[in-house]
């Protein structure tokens, strides 16, 4: 975490080309928003001309008809301003939210064709801070900062200008105090800076650590650790409060550092033409609207002090975005994938070497998972895995899915090497079936044909009786238009798992994965997912990471894996005959299934 949220450069080139790429289709209204601020810029100058005007002429020579038609020509000035205002603030704001949703789109779907090893290896806090708050910076940079600057600029140089063509000495008495703004910009962006890297770092510390322990609630609750967690939340809040107060103390010095800085030009002003106003060398009018340049020129200069800060900060965020969008985590897509249409579902390992931490540099033996692993797996067969936790069994399941590349050997379907077809066409072909079932927020039919436009709600509905679920979802409100909440909050465990075995049918998989974990279910919740088991293994090529006996005898073949080899296989009454691994795992986890076996106290 530390280390990513290291701040680079204030300004990087590099980085503001690749940002700026998210313009280029929006470039004619950029170009509408650039005009637009020159105006408002050249309007926002000519402003002091209009009182010069008014006093050493109408004024002056008591001209009252020249006096009104100054006065109508000024309302008329800042109507016209205030439209172009109007559309250039509406413009900016429509570049902005364009660019920030073409953005936002591209990470999210960066996001989600990212392998199994990318969330391995980053926080799910820091990812959302990167679609949010990171984001949301840059949000500020593309409606206010790249457009708007242009509008500060062109009114700084219409000030001097007009400034100049007044009177040049009283200008250079004037600007005689920007050394001293200068010096105080360098200071104060050089501590805003380090400020807001600080807090840019809290924001991503509270979103991991929110993540995580709301995620995470049910254990805080059960083995009371509230008080901890607030007290380790308490240490994190009081760092983000810290560094925004020590960023707002920055500008409560800088800006009214610029207030009198102002004032001083403003006395500079008063005491060089009162002096020469007494030779009648400065008219009231110049002063009057050397006063009113002075107020005008502070402001835009606070602005871009404002835009610099925006413009530091959209660099972090970029920087960590465009991070997050060069990684390259992902599963090996071929250029031409082949099809899964017509598989029949022949499954084979070959060899399979595998580990989830990238392969050593100094030439040393990574860890394995798996260890040169080879099985075939026929057509409609079904295929038992056991072991002791980690044994390998989970891993066999995420390189069949695609999850992860494995790092020598072959995968192969149909005999074809697995890396050959696109790993979403896999993942329409294999479905997986997890102990832990996940539902999103939506409606039933919705979690079971998640979205797919293709399956017809009597297709879902085939698909839950075959499983048995059609009895419970009917008796549901709203039925297959029942809403389920967060993770499937309102059903029970049973439920969410029939939910889970009715998406896998109604996708029609040529291959099944099953971890049929029923621990933490009732009696007759289990009775229903038996026989939605058996259901969904008739006829279907199934590797199932098997919890329960009744499974195992009747699997075609079981694969026993210990420490992440295939050490034996063969049916249920060869393994026993083995007197090997098998034997014992069958001793210490199955035998207690066995009808008339009292279970172990």
């Amino acid at each position: 975490m530390q280390d990513e949220e290291t701040l680079g450069k204030a300004y990087d080139a590099r980085l503001m080309r690749r940002l700026l790429r998210y313009l280029r289709p929006y470039r004619w209204h950029v170009a509408a928003g650039v005009l637009t601020s020159i105006v408002i810029s050249g309007l926002e100058a000519v402003r002091p001309v209009f009182t010069k005007m008014a006093v050493d002429v109408d004024i002056a020579n008591g001209d009252k008809h020249g006096l009104l038609m100054t006065i109508l020509l000024f309302a008329g000035v800042l109507f016209v301003r205030g439209l172009v205002q109007y559309a250039n603030a509406y413009l900016t704001q429509w570049i902005g939210q364009r660019t920030i949703y073409d953005l936002r789109m591209e990470i999210f779907r960066h996001l989600q064709s990212r392998s199994m090893r990318f969330y391995d290896k980053n926080p799910l806090g820091r990812l959302i801070t990167r679609v949010t708050n990171d984001v949301e910076v840059l949000n500020e940079m593309f409606s206010s900062g790249i457009v708007m600057v242009f509008s500060d600029v062109f009114t700084i140089i219409g000030i001097f200008y007009f400034m100049f063509s007044m009177d040049v000495t009283l200008s250079l008495v004037t600007l005689s105090v920007l050394p001293f703004l200068v010096w105080g910009t360098f200071l104060f962006r050089r501590k805003a800076r380090e400020a807001y890297r600080d807090v840019r770092l809290q924001v991503a510390r509270i979103n991991t650590f929110m993540q995580e322990h709301i995620t995470g609630m049910p254990v805080d609750q059960l083995f009371a650790r509230e008080d901890r967690s607030a007290q380790q939340f308490a240490g994190i809040n009081a760092a983000h409060r810290d560094a925004n107060i020590r960023s707002i103390f920055y500008y409560a010095l800088f800006y009214p550092g610029v207030d009198l800085i102002g004032a001083v030009s403003v006395g500079l002003i008063i005491w060089y033409a009162g002096f020469n106003a007494l030779d009648g060398t400065i008219t009231i009018g110049t002063v009057m609207a050397f006063v009113q340049f002075n107020e005008m020129f502070w402001r835009p200069i606070r602005d871009l002090s404002e835009k610099y800060n925006i413009l530091q900060t959209a660099m972090a965020s970029s920087e960590r975005i465009f991070h997050l969008l060069d990684d390259e985590t992902a599963v090996h897509r071929p250029d031409r994938p082949r099809s899964m249409e017509l598989v029949r579902g022949r499954v084979e390992f070959r060899n399979v070497w595998f580990t989830y931490q990238p392969l050593p540099t100094d030439g040393s033996e990574p860890e394995w998972i798996l260890k040169d692993v080879s099985f075939v797996i026929e057509p409609g067969q079904t295929v038992a895995l056991v072991g002791h936790t980690g044994a390998g069994k989970t891993s066999i399941i995420s390189l069949l899915s695609r999850f992860y590349d494995l790092q020598k050997g072959s995968i192969l379907v149909d005999d074809v090497d697995l890396r050959e077809f696109d790993p979403r066409d896999v993942r329409r072909h294999i479905a997986v079936v997890l102990q832990d079932v996940f539902l999103f927020s939506g409606t039933i039919r919705e979690n079971i044909d998640l979205g797919n436009e293709q399956i017809s709600i009597e297709r879902v509905k085939a698909a839950a009786r075959v499983v048995g679920a059609h009895h419970f979802i009917e008796r549901l409100p709203g039925a297959y238009d029942g809403l389920v909440k967060e993770r499937g909050a309102t059903l029970s465990v049973g439920q969410k798992q029939l939910l889970s075995f009715a998406r896998a049918l109604a996708y029609q998989p040529k291959i099944l994965i099953l971890d049929e974990a029923t621990s933490s279910i009732d009696t007759e919740s289990e009775r229903l997912i038996q026989a939605a088991i058996r259901k969904l293994l008739l006829h279907r090529t199934s590797i199932v990471i098997a919890h329960r006996l009744s499974t195992i005898r009747t699997a075609d073949r079981i694969l026993v894996l210990h420490k992440g080899e295939v050490r034996e296989t063969g049916s249920h009454a060869e393994l026993l005959a083995l007197n090997g691994i098998y034997r014992r795992l069958y001793e210490l986890q199955y035998r207690q299934q066995e009808p008339g076996v009292a279970a172990a106290p």
